[in-house]
């Protein structure tokens, strides 16, 4: 409880923020609302990303399909000074991945296998790479398992939303 308190009196004061991986910092450049269209195989549908800055700069907060019955989160963090992520998914698990490499413009993540998921057994995203293709464009691809199956990659190209363009769509 005084733990509680104390965190609560100091809400407003900025946290000293721990250093983080190059690539955990190019995971915060994303920060903003995303869009673009994906095909998950039954047609392409509109899909707005939203990613936050969250915890005193420790996690990025990427967010799917808001308010809808499969609205899907993923956190990113740095574990062990190398970039992770939690996917919190719409079929009920929550697969981990770790960064298995990277360069100027690519990050991979592959399935950490401490998350407890058995991959023969349960359907899970497997995989993950972002692609910068530049600074307003992003393409992702998820590996999923469906019922021990590798399923067709479907990448997505999404483009940042420019807030003002949003309140100009508004009036």
């Amino acid at each position: 409880m005084l733990l509680a308190t104390a965190v609560w009196l100091h809400a407003e004061e900025p946290a000293k923020s721990k250093p983080s991986s190059p690539e955990f910092e190019r995971m915060k450049t994303l920060v903003g609302t995303w869009q673009g269209k994906t095909d998950m195989g039954q047609g392409p549908i509109d899909l707005t990303v939203q990613y936050r800055l969250l915890a005193a700069g420790s996690v990025v907060e990427e967010r799917v399909f808001a308010g809808t019955p499969n609205e899907m989160v993923t956190m990113y963090f740095d574990k062990d000074g190398k970039l992770a992520l939690t996917h919190y998914c719409m079929l009920g698990n929550r697969p981990a991945m770790r960064l298995k490499s990277s360069d100027s413009k690519t990050l991979k993540f592959d399935f950490d296998k401490s998350c407890g998921i058995n991959p023969k057994k349960e359907s899970h995203m497997h995989a993950l790479t972002i692609t910068f293709d530049d600074v307003d464009t992003i393409t992702t691809s998820c590996k999923a398992i469906m019922e021990g199956k590798e399923m067709p990659d479907h990448p997505t190209t999404l483009k940042r939303v420019n807030p003002s363009s949003m309140s100009a769509k508004a009036e």
